[in-house]
C-alpha cells in the first residue's frame, strides 16, 4: 500500500513542518506528501473550485480518495487502523486529500471513497496533515501489536 496525501498549501518551515517531518520518517508504508497552490487572487467559491481542480488532478491513478472534510466520518484511533488494514488487504493505494482554508468543493467530496472527519473542531488545514501523519503512524503502530497506542 502505498500513501499519498494531496494537500492545499505549502508548509512553510517551522514547528508544522517538523511535526509532519517527525511522523512521516516514523511511517513504513511508501509515502508522498504534494503540495498544491494556486497563486491568483480568486473570490472564496472561485477559489475553493479551483483547488478543487488542482487536487483531484494531482490524485495518483488508481489510488482510493480519502477527502478530510468536517462532514466525514469520524472514527477511533482503532477505527481508523481496521479500515486502512481492510484497504491494504485489497491491494488499494491511498490518496487523502486536504482542502484549503475554505476546505473541500463538493466535487472532490463526491468523488471520495471516503470522507474522513478529525472532529467536530475546527482545524487550521495545515495543521491537518501533522495531525493525518500522527493517526497513520498511530495504526502502523496498532497494526503491528506496538504499545504505541493506548486505549
Amino acid at each position: 500500500m502505498r500513501i499519498a496525501i494531496v494537500a492545499i498549501g505549502r508548509q512553510r518551515p517551522g514547528p508544522l513542518r517538523e511535526l509532519e517531518r517527525h511522523y512521516a520518517s516514523r511511517i513504513n508504508w511508501p509515502l508522498t506528501i504534494r503540495e498544491l497552490e494556486e497563486k491568483r487572487k480568486l473570490s472564496a467559491a472561485e477559489m475553493k473550485l479551483r483547488e478543487a481542480d488542482l487536487l483531484l488532478a494531482a490524485i495518483p491513478n488508481n489510488a482510493t480518495m480519502i477527502a478530510l472534510d468536517a462532514g466525514g466520518k469520524s472514527l477511533s484511533s482503532a477505527e481508523f487502523a481496521k479500515r486502512l488494514d481492510a484497504w491494504r488487504q485489497a491491494g488499494a493505494d491511498l490518496a487523502f486529500v486536504i482542502g484549503g482554508a475554505e476546505g473541500l468543493a463538493q466535487p472532490v467530496i463526491e468523488k471520495a471513497r471516503f470522507t474522513l472527519s478529525l472532529g467536530a473542531m475546527t482545524w487550521p488545514h495545515l495543521l491537518a496533515r501533522g495531525m493525518l501523519l500522527e493517526q497513520l503512524y498511530r495504526a502502523q503502530q496498532i497494526l503491528a501489536g506496538h504499545p504505541y497506542h493506548r486505549e
